[in-house]
């Protein structure tokens, strides 16, 4: 019960007179457990894993969470040293550590990452503090690690989400400019160049309603539409005098609600780059779709009468990134013919992802 009586006495700055009273033994009330007892209750009850090792780093506790925590049971843990659950490149850590508890010092929530038995790893928030004997030298360390894993996931995702927020308002503006450009090269008047920018707009604010779920009540209804309502839908806005500059041949399917997001925003990606550089930058650019479901759902665009197209250098800005995060949530693939005469997208979507069979 040592490392326990001293963890408390190091972990409560400024409480001798309390280390000493739980440190008696004696019990609080009549049927009141000793106070050492209590406190290794504590300690192995405890959510947070708590572990205490020699200055040598070796294992000397080890309480359940830490057993939930890092795979290993307290008889696998004890006597090991703690680099078990240390990844290679983090070694030097402990160097560091073992160095600030040499001295002293008390270490607060230091966020690093750590190995459990199956070789994953895990982000966690560490807090290290010296452990002293009775008669105060350092004779070890305990720690007290917190799994923040889930918390920077969701951090992770809420960058994501931002970043795709600021991505598609920027693709957002430079679609409503390319609109007004359009609509610029045909109204001869005030009115009709607003007529014609408003109609474009709703037909885009049509396209966004479309990739939105239903919200009842109290829940989430998925909607149901199909892939060319989708496709006439997004692109609508940029018909010119009602001549289709986007038209879709083959055969149509039914998108449903967990569908239509992913394919919304492929689609969007594609016609916001045709919009900035390829045949839709032009009045006179047009784009043909191929749609074909046999064995598996493909999609062929093929960019005509734009300029010359050529691959980029480089891997590509945040469009890229979500185009390929979107692509890897339908497990399809994407292949592009740079051709200079017109830009050709194949994208192949398995069949059973877009019968919502596997998600």
């Amino acid at each position: 019960m040592l490392q326990s009586i001293d963890l408390q006495r190091e972990t409560a700055p400024n409480s001798s007179s309390r280390a000493t009273a739980v440190t008696s033994g004696e019990p609080s009330g009549t049927d009141a457990p000793p106070a050492q007892a209590l406190l290794a209750a504590i300690v192995e009850s405890s959510d947070d894993a708590i572990v205490s090792k020699s200055l040598t780093g070796h294992i000397t506790s080890w309480n359940r969470s830490a057993e939930r925590l890092f795979g290993y049971a307290a008889v696998e843990a004890i006597g090991q040293h703690i680099s078990i659950i240390i990844p290679d490149d983090r070694l030097h850590e402990e160097d560091v550590i073992i160095s600030s508890i040499r001295a002293g010092k008390r270490i607060e929530h230091y966020e690093t990452v750590r190995r459990r038995k199956d070789g994953t790893l895990l982000d966690i928030s560490l807090t290290v503090s010296p452990v002293r004997d009775s008669h105060g030298t350092i004779v070890g360390a305990s720690k007290v690690a917190r799994d923040i894993s889930e918390r920077k996931r969701a951090a992770e995702r809420q960058v994501l989400l931002l970043r795709e927020m600021n991505h598609r308002i920027k693709n957002i503006f430079a679609i409503v400019s390319a609109v007004i450009g359009l609509s610029e090269r045909t109204a001869t008047t005030v009115h009709e160049l607003a007529r014609d920018v408003r109609a474009r707009t709703n037909a885009l604010a049509i396209a966004h309603e479309l990739t939105l779920q239903d919200i009842g009540p109290t829940t989430f209804q998925s909607q149901q539409t199909t892939l060319f309502a989708l496709m006439k839908a997004l692109f609508a806005a940029h018909q010119i005098d009602g001549v289709e500059r986007v038209s879709i041949d083959g055969e149509d399917i039914p998108v449903r609600g967990n569908m239509l997001t992913p394919l919304a925003l492929l689609l969007h990606e594609f016609s916001t780059n045709a919009t900035k550089y390829g045949a839709l930058s032009t009045p006179d650019g047009r784009i043909e779709i191929d749609v074909r479901h046999d064995t598996d759902f493909s999609l062929v665009w093929t960019e005509i009468g734009g300029p010359a197209v050529y691959r980029p250098d480089g891997q590509g800005g945040f469009g890229s990134q979500l185009e390929k995060a979107t692509i890897g949530s339908l497990q399809g693939s994407i292949e592009r013919e740079w051709d200079p005469t017109g830009l050709k997208i194949s994208l192949r979507i398995p069949a059973t992802i877009l019968r919502g069979e596997q998600r």
